[in-house]
Order: structure tokens, then C-alpha cells, then sequence
């Protein structure tokens, strides 16, 4: 592939009532960041223009009908729909989701084309983008049934990176959810995305606990020591760098993360409330262990403070150059895996 050929990123808007066509807007103002990317944005110009004027805005960008005709050095539009969705900012209605997942549907076909190279979605609401045939508890799970592989809910920054045995379940569900297949196959995706994804080499994965205090040799609960411990166990002695459980109440503040080259947590807020908490507005949520990169940023439609000019759009810009070094990461990868042989060139 040429060099100055970039690559093209697909942006689905998310909903239209939150702080996503503001996050997505304010980080290709900055016109630099078209020297990095090729952004295309499922929407609709009518959308686009709605939304600028509603937040000041003022970018210059380029409607096509298809992804494969962006042009570089702009940002495209490609127009979904032709009416002009009833925005009202701040309220979760059956029309912000309506248009999220028309959005989303069509990025996502073009990922699937490679018309685009990468996919970052803005954050929709998963209470108003449910329909008959979308029944899905967030992007993750639509992705893995649209993509090939086994999806993972990969929470990452330059110096964390946080993996969840089971991501958007009830706690109740939790424990009868973990079992010796599900652990293995969820290290072996971390791994796989962390020498593809990351270029590390040789990943140390840290796993924590189910239970407080690892369940304290089974007076707290018999998970830790009947399933996670032999599961452990069995993959170190197969030469995976892979050690816990550990207590997840003391892990972080220890700061013991910082010797692992990525965590696995047992369930959703173990392991996204420590992740937050040290990297809230720079963290980016990205799938791993699919056929295709999906990036977005770390937090919510934001419905509080939509429409009104105020949204950070740190995490999404984030979540653009993750989408772009991992793109650039796995087309190194394969060129080094599939030809181990042909002499490299040095990286300038």
C-alpha cells in the first residue's frame, strides 16, 4: 500500500439528542487532523449543517452518497437519509435512536465493503436504538453478530488497557456466566490484540478476582478457587504469561496494573470504574478480536449538557488516533506474519 494513501475512517453519528455530532464536529475543526485520516460520517448534510449551526460551528465538508467516493483532505459526509430528523437535545426519544442505528446499520455495511478501513461510533442510547430486529445491550455484541471473530470490550490508554470477562450483564448473572471456556477464549483474544493491536511481543495478563478478596480461600465464594485458579494454572504452564486472581479492592490503588501489559476484569464496573477513575476524557473503548477496528470514545450521550456548546471531545479524538494506529499496527503485522522471511523495512 502507498504511503501517502490514508486511511479512510468511518464515524457513525450516534444519537442525535446527545453530545455526539458535537464531539465528532469538534475534532475535525482542528483541520490537521485531516492529515492523519480520511474522515466519513454517516449522516446526512442537512444533519451535519442542523448541528453546526445549533453549536456554532463552522467546518466545510463534502457530501458523497457512497463511502468509497471520500475525498481526502476533506471531511465526507455520506447522506443516509434525505428528511431532516426532529432533534431535541437532551431527551432520549424513539427518533434519536431511530437515526443512531440508521447510522450506525450503514457504517457498519461499509466496514464490511471496506469502504472504510476503521469504524469510530459516537454514543447512542441503548434503551432508544432497541427495534425488533436490533435487540443488542450495546455496540459490542452487534458488531461481534455483524464481524468475524470473538469480540472483547478492550477499555485502553498509553499506560492501561482493561478486558472484561463479561461486559454489559446483570451482577446477579455474573458468576454462573464465567466458566473455563469463556476465561481461556477471552486471554487468548487479549493476547492475540496485544501483539497484533499494540505490538507487544510477549503480553503479561493479569486476571482478577470474582469475589472480594479473591474469595479468601472459599469464605466468600468458591468461583475464584474452582474456576478462574486451574484456569490460570493450566495456561501458564502452557507458557501464556498470564497470573491472578487478584483482589480487585486493592489491584489499582497499589498500583500493581502498572507491571501487566493488560487486565482482565471479571464484570463490567470492576473493571470500568477503576479504568474511569484513572483515565476519564483519554480513554478509548475499542473491540478487539474482531476482523475489523471499531473505536469510541469512554462515556455517554451526555444528555445533561447536549446542544449546549460544552462536551469534551478529548475521548473521541482519542478514540480516532487508536482507530488509526491500530489499523497501521495490523497491516505491519500481517506483513511480518504472512512473509517472516522477506527482510523488513526499519521503522523511521
Amino acid at each position: 500500500m502507498q504511503e501517502d494513501v490514508k486511511i479512510k475512517l468511518g464515524i457513525s453519528i450516534g444519537d442525535l439528542n446527545g453530545i455526539g455530532c458535537e464531539v465528532v464536529l469538534k475534532t475535525f475543526e482542528d483541520s490537521r487532523m485531516l492529515d492523519f485520516c480520511t474522515p466519513v460520517i454517516f449522516a446526512s448534510n442537512k444533519t451535519i449543517g442542523f448541528q453546526q449551526k445549533q453549536l456554532n460551528l463552522n467546518i466545510k465538508y463534502n457530501g458523497v452518497q457512497e463511502a468509497s467516493k471520500a475525498i481526502d483532505g476533506k471531511v465526507n459526509v455520506v447522506n443516509v437519509w434525505k428528511e431532516v430528523p426532529n432533534v431535541k437535545f437532551g431527551e432520549a426519544t424513539e427518533e434519536g435512536g431511530k437515526y443512531a442505528l440508521k447510522s450506525l446499520r450503514a457504517a457498519v455495511d461499509a466496514l464490511k465493503k471496506d469502504d472504510i478501513d476503521a469504524l469510530v461510533t459516537a454514543p447512542v442510547n441503548k434503551n432508544n436504538i432497541q427495534t425488533e430486529d436490533f435487540r443488542f445491550p450495546g455496540h459490542t455484541d452487534f458488531l461481534e453478530q455483524e464481524l468475524e471473530g470473538e469480540s472483547l470490550m478492550f477499555m485502553v490508554t498509553e499506560g492501561l488497557k482493561v478486558g472484561l470477562l463479561t461486559d454489559h450483564l446483570a451482577v446477579k448473572d455474573v458468576s454462573s456466566a464465567i466458566n473455563p471456556i469463556l476465561i481461556r477464549s477471552k486471554v487468548r483474544t487479549i493476547e492475540k490484540s496485544l501483539r497484533m493491536d499494540f505490538g507487544i511481543r510477549a503480553p503479561k495478563v493479569a486476571l482478577l478476582g470474582i469475589n472480594p478478596h479473591s474469595g479468601d480461600n472459599g469464605v466468600i465464594g468458591k468461583e475464584d478457587d474452582e474456576v478462574l485458579r486451574p484456569v490460570i494454572e493450566e495456561m501458564a504452564n502452557a507458557r501464556h504469561l498470564v497470573f491472578g486472581p487478584y483482589s480487585a479492592d486493592s489491584f489499582f490503588g497499589s498500583d500493581n496494573y502498572k507491571n501487566f501489559d493488560a487486565i482482565l476484569a471479571a464484570y463490567h464496573d470492576q473493571g470500568l470504574i477503576p479504568f474511569k477513575t484513572l483515565s476519564f476524557g483519554k480513554g478509548v473503548n475499542f473491540t478487539a478480536g474482531l476482523s475489523k477496528v471499531r473505536t469510541s470514545p469512554d462515556h455517554g450521550t451526555a444528555y445533561e449538557i447536549a446542544g449546549q456548546g460544552k462536551a469534551d471531545h478529548s475521548s473521541f479524538r482519542e478514540a480516532v488516533f487508536t482507530a488509526i494506529s491500530i489499523v497501521e499496527n495490523r497491516r505491519e503485522y500481517l506483513e511480518l506474519t504472512e512473509n517472516p522471511l522477506k527482510p523488513q523495512r526499519a521503522r523511521r
